[in-house]
């Protein structure tokens, strides 16, 4: 049986005995981890239910990865920059791929959907309370209104401003020729 699981922002095709690295995960050497995040799951050309899926692993140890460098330059401006990165990686041994585990979570999710309900009830009261305030809330619509005359008072006193720029306006000295 095969799944495609995500972890670390990437997605892996995974068989029983295969072994993959991954980004690293917490754990030490010999633990074992739970894959939660199943995709696809299937057996040869079919396709089973992916959220009664789990994969197992074991981790066999916590490893670095090549060293990547980074080099940023910039021509004619002296601008030279070296920097190096070695990621952190999980090496996993996948020891089960099967139906199983993923039972026992379903209960946990009714339980939680049966306490989703009294959170809705209480929504409901608090959606009676903002009624009231939505009334209240068409007064001060009206009072938006006098907020424009104001408007029409600045625009009444521009008006008045350039009858005040009218103001005669001074003749050019006339300039003397030049002799020769």
């Amino acid at each position: 049986m095969f799944a495609v699981v995500r972890t670390g922002g990437k997605q892996y095709r995974v068989a029983a005995g295969d072994k993959i690295a991954v980004e690293k995960l917490a754990g030490e050497a010999g633990d074992t981890v739970t894959l939660g995040d199943v995709l696809l799951a299937g057996e040869g050309d079919t396709i089973a239910d992916a959220s009664k899926v789990t994969v197992s692993a074991e981790i066999i140890a916590q490893a670095k990865g090549e060293k990547v460098v980074v080099f940023k330059k910039r021509r004619r401006h002296n601008y030279r920059r070296k920097a190096g990165h070695r990621q952190q990686l999980t090496l996993l041994r996948i020891t089960d791929v099967g139906t199983g585990g993923k039972k026992k979570a379903a209960p946990k999710k009714t339980e939680e959907k049966k306490a989703a309900p009294k959170k809705e009830s209480a929504k409901k009261v608090s959606v009676k309370k903002s009624a009231p305030k939505k009334a209240t809330g068409k007064k001060p619509a009206a009072k938006k209104a006098p907020a424009k005359k104001p408007t029409a008072k600045k625009a009444a006193a521009t008006k008045k401003a350039p009858a005040k720029k009218a103001a005669p306006k001074k003749k050019p000295i006339a300039k003397k020729a030049d002799k020769k």
